[in-house]
Formats: structure tokens, sequence, C-alpha cells
């Protein structure tokens, strides 16, 4: 898996040539000002910003004109008239959308606060926790700056990486994660129309496909009231577990020289997060793969579903999303390289298998009705024997859930945090 590189250039710039006095100074008048406006959290998310809309500047981010729009609507309306025969939930579609990359961005950012800041803040801490005891007293005020040079170095970082997602993904929910505004279906012409080039297929038909998927995500992520919940806390209940590597920050950091911009420039945190290796944070992880792959096997299916014999490319298109997101896409690397979590759905064809065989013993209503509440839905172990699985949910009653609530509290494995 490639390393997402740090790259810290201050926003729309390249590295200064020491050599140039102008640079320079502008180089320290931008450095200047991070410092004096850090913002707030453990994140310098102005920074992050600025650095993927430079990023994504200097690669390339087409307008979406008013013909895509059109393009986009038209595909996701005909895409929820497909979902409608074949799937119990309603559409979840309030608002149909055709975004560039930098407004993917801007739209998935507060998700991304959430799920990224409280790792950040493990790292600012430890960075911290690096300036000996003694010196501490003697810095003062100065030590903020630490927290300060955390947050950028994080905030960059992370830069980098959305500047890499946005290019990449082809949708709100692509990866499997409610990262948009609940209701709102959106689609990024740009990156389809790249897609469908690679897998050498016809780009409306590409757009439809996904389409289908994004109208899927959003029945489900609209209509089953805890999963929004469900699936965020399992991110961050693993997150919990992750430890951050001081040796690895001391390394980076000694490798930063102030006076050599340059040198931040090429600065890389890789290896700063593992996670721990206990029972708490294998069944954390678990439960999350459980999720991302019951997710992604239902869309899946319902989406080739509908598809049927309407859409002549839909066995490659199908193919070619479940090796996808399989093998572990755009998501995996940046989580991977960001946070040490690889979102990867790494059972999805059994996952897929499993609502196949659920919706032979009981239709799409019965298999939509899964959805009802969270210990309806199969666990890792029912994965293997989705015949038996199938068989055994037609002597479960919603009724006998009645006193549960719809996003339990964690057991025993997973303590509260």
């Amino acid at each position: 898996m490639p390393d997402i590189p740090f790259g810290f250039s201050l926003p729309g710039a390249q590295p200064p040539d020491p050599s140039d006095p102008q640079q320079m100074q502008q180089f320290m008048a931008q450095l200047q000002q991070m410092f004096a406006a850090p913002g707030s959290g453990p994140v310098n998310w102005d920074l992050a910003r600025q650095v993927a809309a430079s990023q994504l500047s200097a690669s390339g981010d087409p307008a979406v004109n008013m013909h895509e729009r059109h393009q986009v609507e038209e595909a996701l309306r005909l895409a929820d008239l497909w979902l409608d025969p074949v799937c119990a939930l309603p559409t979840g579609i309030h608002k149909a959308v055709a975004w560039n990359r930098n407004e993917w961005i801007y739209n998935t950012l507060d998700v991304w606060k959430k799920l990224c800041e409280p790792i950040a803040g493990r790292m600012v801490g430890a960075m911290g926790d690096l300036v000996p005891e003694e010196a501490r007293a003697q810095l003062g005020p100065m030590q903020s700056m630490v927290a300060t040079l955390g947050g950028a170095l994080f905030g960059g970082q992370l830069g980098q990486a959305f500047g890499q997602l946005a290019a990449e993904v082809l949708s709100a929910g692509d990866i499997g994660l409610p990262l948009g505004p609940a209701g709102t279906a959106a689609l990024i012409p740009a990156n389809i129309k790249a897609y469908g080039e690679g897998l050498e297929l016809p780009e409306d038909q590409v757009r439809l496909y996904v389409a289908l998927r994004e109208a899927a995500h959003q029945r489900l992520f609209g209509h089953v009231p805890w999963l929004r919940a469900h699936v965020l806390s399992a991110v961050e209940t693993y997150a919990t577990g992750i430890t951050v590597n001081r040796d690895a920050i001391e390394e980076a950091m000694s490798r930063v020289d102030p006076t050599d911009p340059e040198s931040m420039q090429a600065m890389a945190l890789e290896g700063i997060f593992t996670p721990e290796d206990t029972p708490q944070q294998k069944a954390s992880l678990a439960r999350l793969e459980t999720a991302l792959a019951l997710i992604e096997g239902w869309v899946g299916h319902v989406v080739d579903d509908a598809a049927g014999d309407r859409l002549p490319s839909v066995a490659a298109l199908g193919e070619a999303f479940r090796r996808r997101r399989a093998a572990g896409g755009p998501a995996e690397q940046t989580f991977a390289a960001l946070v040490g979590l690889e979102l990867r759905p790494r059972r999805l064809r059994e996952a897929g298998a499993l609502w196949t065989a659920v919706t032979e013993h009981r239709g799409f209503q019965g298999r939509d009705s899964l959805w009802d509440h969270p210990d309806l839905l199969p666990t890792d172990e029912d994965f293997a024997h989705p015949d038996v699985f199938a068989r055994s949910q037609s002597d479960w009653d919603i009724s006998e859930l009645e006193g549960l609530e719809s996003n339990p509290e964690p057991g025993p494995e997973e303590p509260e945090k």
C-alpha cells in the first residue's frame, strides 16, 4: 500500500527557494499566519482545506456544467425507479446534486472531523510529551506552539489525503460511510468519466450504475435510523484502541530543520499509529468489518438485482466494484496512512451471498426487515452458513425486540468511551 506523503507546502505554492528573498518572505509570512491562527482542536482544518484545494488545483478540478448536472439528476431519478420493485425501503433522496472534487471535500468535512480528531488529539498530546518535564515551565506560553505545529502537521497530511481521495471517489456514499449531508445524493462527474475510461465501458452505463449504488445507500441510511450512529461509533470505538508510537513521532520530528523548508516538505508521518493487539480491539475491528461488509453486500445485491437485464454491462460493473471495494480502494489508503484504520469490507462476497440467500428464502421484504434492529442482522459467524441463517430468520419476530434499544449499549468486550 503506497504511503500518502505529508507534503507540507503552504497552500498554493511550491517549496520556496532559499536563495530567493521574495519567496522566503512569502513563506515566512504564511508560516506566521499559520501560527497566529491555528484554529481550534487538534487539527488545523483551514490548512487541510487549503492544501487539498492546492493539490486539486494542480491536478485539475473540472467545473460541473449544466449538462452534467442534468445527467446526474436523471441518472438518480432513473435509479430510484429501478430500485422500487426490488427494495422494501423507499427512496432516501431529498436532493440530487453533482459535485466537483472541492465540493465533495467541503460537504463531507464535518464527518471527517468526527472520525479524525480523536486520534489527532492523541498525536498532538504525544508531541507535547516529547518536551522534557524540566523544560516545560521555561517554555511557558511557547509550549502551545508544539500543539499548533502538531495540528498543522496533521492538517497538512489530511489535506494531501483529501486531495487524493477527492480525485477518486465517485459519489457521496462511495466508501460505505455516511459522509455527506443526510438525504443528499451526490455524484462526481469528472471521476465517473475517468473511472469509466479505465474500465473501457460506456460512461452513461457507469454513471447509472454509480447512481444505483448511491440511491441504494441513501435508502439504507435514510430509513434505518440507527445505522448512521452504529457505523460511525464502530469506527470511533476501534479508533480508541489505536496507540501512538512516540518513537516514530520523535524520529519524524528529528528530521525537520526549521531553517530548511524542504525538510518539512519531505516529512512523512508513517508508522505513527498502530492498533493494539488485544481481544477487545480484535472484537471491535470484527464489528466494524462486519458492518461495512453487510452494507456493501446489501448495496451490491440490491443494485445488481435492480439493474438485471436493463444494463448491458451490469456483470462487468458489479465485478469491478466488488474488486475495488474488497481489495481496498482510496478509503483504505487514506485511513491506513492517517489513523492506522483500514476501511475494508473483507468479507464482501460472503455478505453478498448471504443477502442472496435471505432474499431467496424470505423475499426482498423479509430481507430488508432485518435492518429493523441491529440484533436481527447476521453476525460474522453467519457468513459461513448463509442458507442456515436465511432459514432461521423465519423464527424471528421484531416484536420480540421491542424492549431493546435500537442502538444497544456496548457489551463487555466494547466498553463505553
